[in-house]
């Protein structure tokens, strides 16, 4: 199913659009990539909706991809007497690991790893920032606070930490049986909740076995410390802006993932802008006029894919939701401004023979009337190399792993065809030549870019390079052997 834009959408399966019927339809309104989210739903559940992704992917002759969300460390209050409690500023109240409920005073915070770092004058945020205590005095086991403002404190309300690197591991028992279930089901991105630093990645990756892609969730001040090691040893990055944007004033937020964004079009690794993008469309069939610059600005700035949350989860109007994305992506693409903005931020270290080939068919394609670049890619990197070029013509990324096709669906401008093995260039000509027909892209009188590499099936080999007639006569012609 071709889409007539680049940039990807991501769409959030939930309660509202678990159905073959909606999944169907938020796929032909234009979703790429559906999420998974495992914070929510039973294993049964997520394999359900899995299977029923790859029956619309079959019936349809799509490309989909899935991205399982895994929860990542949770940390919650305990429960109060009353279920909730008010808070007043310039109140006093204490943190402890006393299990007893909690009232006007105190409450139980059962993670003994938090104390073990606080000091006097960091922050304590409840409930996404609406509450925040400062610590005053703290211990092995009770952190007495400040409230600096207050509010409605109640049962299980979530706590964040801004102010230290906690000494958690990324995953909990609960992400690693999640983590396990969902390579065995067959997803193709792993999405890591609360990433700290590099070392959180590298240990999932150990246990994904190379079974899916890892996608950093950028979301706490010390994973944007140290992006750039958490970017290295990723797949790609999310720039997950709703608890980044508790911990940090929000007005760092909107630089911060202008240079993430940036930072990941120059290493080739796709980057999701997330929450809240079109928020109001949760309960309204029209989105604000600001939450459409939102969702334009991350366009604009290149970015490869673009997320629906609650609005496709649990929204009265998720189809509403993914259409207007679609319409806003579309429109952004058509404005001469978006290839302005977008090749004047091309700005990758070329080091490499491949570098220089994709490098050089963009060059091709946007100085003479090429109509597309074909990339033949095993592992999926002469693609991800292709769409960092930003090219104006369309990427068709052939491979013959449907693995790397469903994982390239949330690459910018890739438009993913499975194809047989191919041992011969000229081979791989004609294949891409008819990929380029058969998907409207191009007609018997065009011409299209064609890299691969030679030998073929050797992931980072892509050395060759050739302007191609969509014309099979003529490339036998000029080629008869």
């Amino acid at each position: 199913m071709r889409r007539l834009r680049n940039v990807k959408i991501v769409a959030t399966l939930g309660p509202a659009s678990d159905s073959y019927d909606m999944i169907e339809a938020l796929h032909k309104a234009g979703t790429d990539v559906f999420r998974l989210n495992m914070s929510h739903g039973s294993h049964d559940e997520i394999r359900e909706k899995h299977r029923i992704i790859r029956e619309v992917e079959k019936n349809h002759q799509s490309t989909i991809g899935i991205l399982a969300d895994l929860q990542g460390p949770k940390l919650r209050v305990g429960v109060f007497a009353g279920d909730s409690e008010t808070l007043v500023a310039g109140a006093h109240f204490r943190l402890d690991l006393d299990e007893t409920e909690g009232d006007a005073g105190r409450v139980c915070l059962p993670h003994p790893e938090i104390f073990a770092v606080l000091k006097p004058g960091a922050s304590l945020l409840v409930n996404d920032g609406k509450i925040r205590l400062k610590v005053i005095d703290c211990g092995k086991d009770f952190a007495d606070c400040e409230v600096v403002t207050g509010g409605v404190i109640s049962n299980r309300k979530g706590v964040n930490v801004p102010d230290v690197v906690l000494p958690l591991a990324a995953l909990s028992e609960k992400d690693r049986a999640d983590l396990e279930f969902v390579c065995e089901l067959g997803v193709d991105w792993l999405a890591l909740s609360f990433v700290q630093r590099p070392e959180d990645v590298t240990e999932a990756r150990t246990l994904a076995k190379g079974r899916a892609a890892l996608l950093s969730k950028i979301e706490k001040p010390s994973a944007v410390d140290r992006f750039e090691d958490i970017l290295a040893v990723s797949d790609g990055i999310m720039v997950a802006r709703g608890d980044l944007g508790v911990e940090l004033p929000v007005q760092n937020v909107p630089p911060i993932q202008k240079r993430m964004v940036r930072k990941c079009r120059a290493a080739a690794k796709p980057v999701i802008v997330a929450t809240q993008m079109l928020e109001s469309m949760i309960e309204s069939p029209m989105p604000t006029r600001a939450e459409v610059s939102d969702v334009a600005t991350a366009i604009y700035e290149g970015a490869d894919a673009v997320m629906l949350s609650a609005e496709s989860a649990a929204g009265d109007y998720p189809i509403e939701a993914v259409t207007t994305m679609d319409n806003v992506a579309r429109e952004v693409e058509q404005d001469p401004t978006y290839t302005e903005i977008i090749e004047s931020s091309r700005k990758a270290d070329r080091m490499t023979v491949a570098d220089g080939i994709v490098a050089a068919a963009r060059e091709i394609a946007e100085t003479t009337d090429i109509k597309a670049i074909c990339c033949f890619t095993q592992s999926g990197t002469t693609a991800l190399l292709t769409a960092r070029e930003r090219p104006r013509v369309p990427v068709i990324a052939l491979t013959p792993l449907i693995g790397t096709a469903r994982r390239l669906a949330l690459s910018w401008g890739t438009n993913c065809v499975i194809t047989g093995d191919v041992d011969r260039f000229k081979k791989a000509v004609v294949s891409a030549v008819r990929a380029a027909r058969d998907g409207g892209f191009a007609g018997e009188n065009d011409y299209v870019v064609v890299a691969a590499g030679v030998p073929f099936n050797v992931p980072g080999s892509t050395n060759i390079l050739r302007v191609a007639p969509c014309d099979e006569r003529l490339i036998f012609a000029a080629d008869p052997e």
